[in-house]
């Protein structure tokens, strides 16, 4: 069923639409120049270079003279131009890679300068906490509790409670 009107909804927009081409996306390129960039920074990828262009040479001196497509003669200039060109992407894309990569060093500062903020912050307050409760649990005279004093305590609560469990001394101090 269609409608007669076409009216505006909410689902639609409004006014003329157009199919716009697909717009690429700069995460993909910058994923991409990281690989490229980490392929280049490989013992494989300088070893193929090395093979490549020694086949190269030696397919374009020693080879019959019909079959050479770059000749010595002409100082290899197709094998020049490719390590060019090669060279010519190879730099703006090694630069882009290291650019995000300094993007993300960057985030990762500052998160972990937050959250060392975070700790301190939290430590004072235990340390506030832990002196509100020294100054709390003080002794009858009115000085602070420290350890030998409230292991005094404990020992002497850890007697008293020894010395209900035993029979002899239980049965005498009862009732």
């Amino acid at each position: 069923m269609a409608r007669a009107s076409r009216q505006p909804t909410l689902d639609a927009p409004l006014g003329r639409t157009t199919r716009r081409a697909p717009q690429p996306s700069r995460d993909r390129f910058g994923r991409f120049s990281e690989a490229f960039a980490r392929a280049m920074g490989t013992s494989g990828f300088l070893i193929g270079m090395t093979v490549f262009v020694t086949v190269w040479l030696m397919w374009n001196t020693m080879a019959p003279r019909d079959w050479q497509f770059d000749a010595a003669e002409n100082n290899f200039t197709l094998l020049t131009l490719i390590l060019s060109l090669q060279a010519s992407y190879a730099a703006p894309l090694i630069l882009l890679a290291q650019n995000r990569q300094d993007d993300r060093d960057r985030v990762q500062i500052e998160q972990d300068r937050q959250r060392a903020e975070r700790n301190l912050a939290d430590t004072e307050y235990l340390a506030r906490e832990v002196v509100a409760l020294r100054m709390a649990v003080s002794d009858a005279t009115g000085q602070l509790v420290t350890r030998d004093v409230l292991r005094q305590e404990l020992k002497a609560l850890l007697d008293q409670i020894e010395s209900r469990e035993t029979p002899a001394a239980g049965a005498s101090d009862a009732k």
